[in-house]
């Protein structure tokens, strides 16, 4: 008896006594602090990596060459600039006929193999992989050289027509639509992503017992459901039109990008001053999507 009561005695003397209970120390894994240096640390050269470059651009842009001082007048001047106005309109217009085109066809796919051919998801998504494969340089030679022969061998035809009207400067239509394949791997991802999180067989056959036809259950079912996977494909569609330059450029059209491109030149610190601004845009876009996704987590939680 009086061995038992000093071997609890002396179990007591290395951990915490409370209440008569004997409670052990708390283990403490080895090597723990220091993997939490090195993620510290990752973040840091991560934040460094982007933030340095930004800091030095926004230096670049409001610091005056004649006096030394700081100054905002290339961050004003941008909207009168010559051509930003015309430009930015230009983008802005493709990107959203982008956006809608790219949803027409991608919201109707998506849910079609989800419920009714879910054999042809594989083939599918080895389709809308396909522009990430083929390099953007060989797609727009392709599409150069149908744009160059096409017009001659149909004149006179209304798909000569057709043609002239698809590479007018004032809205190319060419590249509203080389720009929707482009953006089909993102449009897709984000679509399936909030697909397979939802229960969309149940509530499609819910609403067609109801009596509702399939348009109605695409805009009052589908659509409120895919919301944000929505919102998470408009965003990356619109980035990727308002920072497309190459195909632009080498099909001759005047777009947001190759206009910052033309004023590097002789107006350098307006240049650089519209693509923080850009940069700013995109991030609050980021951020607003962020919210809204954040917002609708907490009303389906409550």
């Amino acid at each position: 008896m009086t061995a038992l009561t000093s071997g609890v005695a002396g179990a007591g003397s290395t951990g915490e006594v409370s209440g008569g209970n004997v409670a052990p120390e708390t283990p403490v894994r080895a090597g723990r602090r220091g993997s939490r240096t090195w993620r510290w640390a990752v973040l840091l050269l991560a934040a460094l990596y982007f933030l340095v470059p930004i800091a030095a651009s926004v230096w670049f842009t409001i610091r005056d060459r004649g006096t030394g001082g700081l100054t905002a007048e290339h961050y004003t001047g941008i909207p009168g600039a010559e051509g930003f106005a015309e430009t930015f309109g230009r983008s802005l217009t493709i990107a959203v006929l982008t956006v809608v085109l790219a949803l027409l066809l991608m919201v109707p796919t998506v849910v079609l193999v989800e419920l009714r051919l879910p054999r042809l998801r594989t083939t599918v998504e080895l389709l809308t992989l396909l522009p990430l494969v083929l390099p953007p340089i060989a797609l727009v030679v392709g599409v150069r050289s149908v744009l160059a022969w096409a017009p001659d061998y149909f004149f006179g035809t209304p798909l000569a027509e057709a043609f002239f009207a698809l590479q007018r400067p004032s809205l190319p239509w060419i590249l509203v639509l080389v720009y929707v394949v482009l953006a089909l791997p993102f449009v897709y991802r984000a679509l399936d992503a909030g697909l397979r999180g939802a229960d969309l067989r149940t509530l499609t056959e819910a609403a067609r017992s109801l009596g509702a036809s399939w348009p109605r259950v695409l805009a009052s079912v589908v659509l409120p459901l895919l919301r944000t996977s929505v919102l998470n494909a408009s965003f990356l569609t619109v980035a990727l039109v308002l920072g497309e330059f190459t195909i632009a450029q080498i099909l001759g059209f005047r777009t947001f990008p190759t206009w910052i491109l033309e004023i590097s030149g002789n107006r350098p610190q307006l240049s650089v001053a519209v693509s923080v601004l850009s940069l700013a845009m995109t991030w609050a876009l980021l951020l607003l999507i962020s919210a809204l996704d954040r917002r609708r987590a907490g009303e389906e939680s409550a």
